[in-house]
């Protein structure tokens, strides 16, 4: 592997990782807005957390949407509330790779290996979990809401304040395990890939600083690809557990596990995978080459931080 060019700081990772957060949503945002707002949903249980589409082809859905949004801006409207939701999200993300590789680490010069890498990634995926375990709760609900037409939660605060009442922080937080299950070893596989992909395109004699953007876009693309391969089966999983109603699953998730496969089959554990990658390329190519950008401006402005 090259040699890193630049010491890690985990903070200039928390604004660079928070910008590319931005950049996620930006490219991954009008295909939501078309998924999952505007265009018919399958007509069984969403159960996966990952709204799917009918039978379809991928030209028919994509023409469709943008005749029903009427141009390019519709596309992106309501885009604010998941910038501020994810930005933070995922600066928390790369704080907690960059801390992760700093750990491990006996001197600044010190070139990780790729299990060191996965590692770091895993640590990652603890730190966003603390983030994600009561958003996820709370989107399932609500998206298990619009489904059934039956409402029960005004919005999302309303939400959290009827599960607290309910079941106190425990209610909040119900999937935490199976969110970890599901962002540890899936932000491993992220971030070690990414990094993978991006020595093997550097050119020899180069450093995987000055990668080509679209080397980058590639490397980060496939990275979304590889961290999803490995988190929807948990994720379906999670979201299936988390909209039960109370006590319905006395031994979590191993439950879920043997009803899920007794009544759909293994097939199920990939429950949207087809919607899921169509989105997962894009918007972490565009998530990892913004990354990339505001680590160089953070080193340029700040080369000792």
């Amino acid at each position: 592997m090259s040699k890193q060019q630049q010491p890690i700081s985990p903070l200039k990772n928390f604004f660079a990782g928070g910008f590319g957060g931005v950049c996620l949503v930006f490219a991954g945002h009008p295909l939501d807005t078309i998924k999952t707002v505007r265009l018919p949903l399958h007509s069984g249980p969403i159960r996966s957390g990952f709204n799917y589409l009918q039978g379809s082809s991928i030209q028919n859905w994509a023409r469709t949407g943008c005749k029903r949004f009427r141009g390019v801006r519709g596309l992106y409207k309501g885009m604010a509330a998941p910038i501020v939701g994810v930005t933070p999200m995922f600066a928390v993300c790369f704080f907690g790779f960059g801390l992760g590789k700093k750990l491990q680490q006996r001197n600044p010069d010190d070139v990780l290996t790729y299990p060191q890498l996965f590692a770091a990634g895993m640590l990652s995926g603890v730190f966003t979990t603390a983030i994600m375990a009561p958003g996820e709760r709370i989107k399932c609900l609500l998206q298990i809401q619009a489904a059934s037409g039956e409402v029960k939660y005004a919005g999302p605060l309303d939400c959290v304040k009827q599960l607290y009442r309910e079941s106190g922080l425990r209610g909040v937080y119900k999937g935490t395990v199976l969110t970890l299950m599901r962002d540890v070893p899936a932000s491993g596989m992220y971030f070690m890939t990414y990094e993978w992909l991006k020595h093997i395109l550097t050119p020899e004699g180069k450093s995987p600083n000055e990668l080509s953007v679209p080397s980058v876009l590639f490397a980060g693309g496939m990275a979304g690809i590889f961290n999803w391969a490995v988190a929807i089966p948990p994720d379906v999983l999670k979201s299936r557990y988390q909209t039960a109603p109370e006590g319905r699953y006395p031994h979590g998730f191993r439950d879920v596990l043997r009803e899920l496969l007794r009544e759909e089959g293994v097939a199920s554990l990939y429950k949207g995978f087809t919607a899921v990658m169509l989105r997962a390329f894009p918007a972490n190519a565009a998530c990892f080459l913004g990354f990339e950008v505001a680590m160089k401006f953070l080193n340029w402005i700040a080369p000792s931080l």
